[in-house]
């Protein structure tokens, strides 16, 4: 897929044109990248089917963008973006990956101390230059060191998110082949890791050879590392590594099980079948030379004297030392509470968010944008605000009940952006941190409670305020906050974006031992975001969440009395 190309592309157009000091364009070209990084439809696939006109109709393209996107899938090239490019010096939009360094703080870096690389910046920081520059300070300097660590790490391992449409198109282009009977995907990704290294596919084909020259065939090969009979081994244009491995149909269970849980849960689990005089592989699982399992995964972790164990909690964490409960599924979830669209930095209407919430079958969606504060990403001033719950109110989908809401700011003495008696009128106050990152722990703790304890908000969304790879968690007591949760009936939001999943696995298991209750929400900004619930759930799993500690799993009745 060449959406997240197209993305990037005009993500760097607009940070080149803000540093030119070029007014609205940079918006807009942000506007489109969002759209397109997001979706799931290869762009490619929908120029071929309807040409310009099919770029043209995604929200936030307008005829313009649409044009350059047609350039790139013709040539490969934008001219413009080649151009603009030579307008500053190369290697200074590189620069702009650096957290922290918006367009102004790096035309301030090459104006006063010539940084244009990566490299200079280092040297700068090396030397403390940087702490003197207006604007920056000592802090800041800090600050950038630990964000060129994220770029490092970011380097070696993407998003989940950023993942999961190009394996899906995989496994979609395997399954399409005549040959090929089985195929599934194990590893990091089957365990839902938040970043993933590699991708392993296993598959069970009538003709072996032939399904690994359909395999490094796949659109998105950059380069063939390795290739044989019953495996392939691919270096993607992500620059992921790609496996493929051919295996018998019988040996399919075994191999998918070995493949799956980290190295950890694997060795403890061999471990476990020698004590009772077995021998676990790929091959599948052996009583002196018998095989005697391994058809299926089920079959394996029943011989060995366990439940089936689900493969996000593969990861030798309790998983084979007590019972598994009944986990949440990822059909139980029944409405999702953190929804934008147009009306502040959204891509879709009311409707087409509520058309495609009806296609999951939800039974109620929230829509909540951002409140006044957010000027960068359009937040409703009040009159507008009560416009838009009018409007709420009188967008009808049968079968899905929309509700009024916003992700109303905290302001840095606690106070909320809207006052109590515009919260009121909404059926949804979510509570969220946007600013003053850097607040230490005790006074991000009075603030954050401060806020709580109004009786109209209800959710606290993304606790800690990471950006996976690009910006750390703030400092934060947060068994302090899961105290007060538990106790005031404040639930705290599992965010399913790629780029957060915030509350992760770890701390959503600090909240469950203080009894917090959880909302799984997508924060989606278009329809297709809506999907990304599988990524909140995934580590809702992880943790050992069951379908009661996750308040959106209740009819919208029992929902509805939660948020009063």
């Amino acid at each position: 897929m060449k959406n997240q190309e197209i993305a990037d592309i005009f993500y760097n157009m607009a940070d080149i044109l803000e540093i030119l000091n070029v007014n609205w364009k940079p918006q807009a070209y942000r506007k489109a990248a969002r759209s397109i990084e997001s979706m799931n439809e290869n762009i490619e696939t929908i120029y071929e089917k309807k040409g310009l006109k099919g770029i043209d109709e995604i929200p936030g393209v307008g005829k313009s963008i649409a044009k350059k996107t047609e350039e790139y899938l013709k040539t490969g090239k934008i001219k413009e973006y080649e151009n603009l490019k030579k307008k500053i010096p190369k290697g200074l939009d590189e620069l702009m990956d650096v957290m922290g360094l918006g367009p102004k703080k790096v035309k301030k870096l090459f104006e006063e101390l010539k940084i244009k690389n990566i490299k200079e910046l280092k040297t700068a920081l090396k030397k403390h230059k940087i702490e003197s520059l207006e604007g920056f300070g000592k802090k800041s300097e800090e600050n950038i060191e630990k964000s060129l660590e994220l770029i490092k790490q970011r380097k070696k391992r993407l998003l989940l998110g950023e993942v999961y449409p190009i394996v899906k198109e995989l496994i979609e282009y395997l399954k399409e082949k005549k040959e090929t009977k089985k195929v599934e995907v194990a590893g990091s990704f089957r365990r839902m890791e938040e970043t993933i290294g590699d991708i392993d596919i296993l598959a069970v084909s009538n003709n072996g050879k032939k399904t690994i020259q359909d395999f490094i065939k796949f659109p998105e090969v950059k380069r063939v590392l390795a290739k044989g009979n019953t495996k392939g081994v691919v270096l993607l244009k992500n620059n992921l590594q790609c496996d493929l491995r051919v295996v018998k149909e019988n040996q399919f269970g075994s191999a998918l099980q070995y493949f799956t849980g980290n190295k950890p849960h694997n060795i403890e689990l061999r471990k476990i079948a020698i004590k009772k005089g077995y021998k676990l592989n790929e091959y599948g699982l052996f009583k002196n030379k018998k095989r005697v399992a391994g058809n299926t995964e089920k079959e394996i972790y029943k011989k060995l004297g366990f439940q089936y164990i689900p493969p996000e909690i593969r990861i030798n964490e309790d998983e084979l030392k007590k019972k598994i409960p009944r986990l949440i599924d990822y059909n139980d979830i029944k409405g999702d509470l953190h929804v934008h669209t147009r009306d502040s930095d959204g891509l879709n209407t009311i409707m087409e968010m509520a058309l495609a919430a009806k296609k999951l079958n939800y039974n109620y969606l929230g829509i909540t944008n951002h409140s006044k504060t957010r000027k960068i990403s359009s937040g409703l001033e009040e009159k507008d605000l009560i416009k838009k719950i009018k409007e709420i109110k009188n967008t009808k989908v049968k079968g899905l009940k929309l509700l009024s809401g916003s992700e109303v700011d905290i302001l840095k003495n606690g106070e909320l952006d809207y006052s109590d008696k515009i919260l009121k009128k909404l059926d949804i106050v979510i509570a969220a941190i946007h600013s003053g990152f850097k607040t230490d722990k005790k006074k991000m703790v009075d603030r954050i409670l401060k806020a709580l304890e109004n009786e109209n908000v209800k959710i606290f969304a993304h606790p800690f305020g990471r950006l996976i790879n690009k910006r750390e968690p703030y400092n934060l007591d947060f068994e302090k906050i899961c105290k007060f949760c538990a106790k005031n009936e404040k639930y705290i939001e599992i965010n399913a974006q790629p780029e957060r999943l915030d509350l992760d696995y770890k701390n959503i298991k600090i909240a469950l031992k203080h009894n917090v209750k959880f909302i799984i929400n997508t924060d989606a900004h278009k329809k297709e975001n809506l999907e990304f619930m599988r990524f909140g759930v995934a580590q809702a799993m992880k943790a050992w969440c069951r379908k009661k500690d996750i308040i959106n799993t209740l009819p919208l009745k029992e929902f509805m009395k939660k948020m009063k």
